[in-house]
């Protein structure tokens, strides 16, 4: 009887299971000269790549296209700003998705594409309108300092000290009640 194929197989097979997340958590291009992250709502691109620095103070712009766009100038873009050493974008407000986000440098070169996931909602830009309140008012019964009180149909009093005697007497004699009858079915009957 041979069971090396099947149990092959199944090694096979979880092995192959095991590998697949850690592929598709992988980045994207990650030869790329971007690096790209989101958080909740936004999407944050930053590379090292765009080194020179134009009139404006900018570096470059990003550019994050949906499904369907394939050209640059069809996304949503942001401009890039930092230093020589570090640039950085950010699209707040980004609906849940597959992006690409691609980088062009004021040089004219691409930094780097890259694809990411948006899971996160946007977060909502205009104030929920005041609900009117209600004008009914309920006043409320003051509450027992002691806890529940009990009665026949309102005859509740409290007597205080008498109460907890009365309740202890009644404790008290349960339990004597109880040992009494307990002992007594102990001992042996006689005839």
């Amino acid at each position: 009887m041979r069971t090396t194929q099947p149990l092959l197989r199944s090694c096979l097979t979880s092995t192959a299971a095991a590998a697949l997340p850690l592929a598709l958590a992988a980045p994207a291009n990650a030869e790329s000269g971007i690096s790209v992250s989101t958080t909740g709502s936004t999407v944050s691109v930053t590379t090292s790549a765009c080194t020179t620095i134009d009139a404006n103070g900018t570096f470059g712009r990003a550019s994050l296209l949906a499904g369907g766009q394939t050209n640059f100038s069809q996304g949503r873009q942001a401009t890039l700003t930092g230093t020589s050493s570090s640039q950085s974008a950010a699209f707040a407000n980004v609906s849940p998705g597959t992006f690409t986000v691609t980088v062009v440098c004021n040089n004219g070169t691409t930094a780097g594409t890259q694809s990411i996931i948006v899971s996160g909602t946007a977060t909502p830009t205009r104030t929920p309108t005041s609900t009117p309140t209600p004008t009914r008012s309920v006043t409320a019964s003051p509450s027992p300092t002691r806890g529940v009180m009990g009665g026949f149909g309102g005859t509740a009093e409290d007597y205080r000290t008498l109460t907890l005697v009365g309740g202890g007497v009644l404790v008290v004699t349960g339990l004597g009640a109880t040992v009494w009858y307990l002992r007594r079915r102990a001992k042996p009957h006689r005839l």
